[in-house]
């Protein structure tokens, strides 16, 4: 007789069932909705997450330019990278990243939200992020999740 009336399921990357999901991010706060897709990509919203393994979801969003910040952040936040040489701070707005590339706003939310290691970096090739209504990823059949 079984002393335990539970088993404890580590998914691996065989057993992992990983989905196509697509989320509108239309009027949607930037960090609320990027702490949401972070944890789908990671798969802590399923039974069998296990915290070393690649068991997410496939996260597919759309409309990536109608994103909202809160209050005076679209001109008051900075954004801070370095080039690598003396003197290559470079500093810029979510409005400034907004008007250049407008998916880089809500990629670098979800990428801080990721760990910074190699399974993080694996994780986010699990995001696609465009800007319009329209995806190449029909093939996949993704199902639509609303947040």
């Amino acid at each position: 007789m079984d002393v335990l009336s539970y088993k404890t399921v580590s998914a691996n990357k065989a057993t992992a069932k990983k989905e196509w999901v697509v989320i509108d991010a239309e009027d949607q706060t930037l960090g609320r909705l990027a702490s949401e897709v972070a944890k789908m990509i990671k798969g802590k919203h399923k039974t069998n997450y296990t915290p070393h393994i690649d068991c997410g979801d496939n996260v597919i969003v759309i409309n990536a330019e109608k994103i909202r910040l809160t209050g005076k952040k679209w001109n008051n936040r900075v954004h801070f990278r370095h080039t690598g040489y003396p003197g290559g701070q470079r500093f810029v707005t979510p409005r400034q990243m907004m008007e250049k590339a407008p998916r880089s706003v809500f990629e670098n939310a979800v990428k801080g939200m990721l760990p910074k290691n190699r399974l993080g970096r694996a994780l986010f090739g699990n995001l696609h992020v465009y800007a319009g209504t329209e995806h190449p990823h029909v093939a996949q059949q993704p199902k639509e999740v609303k947040l």
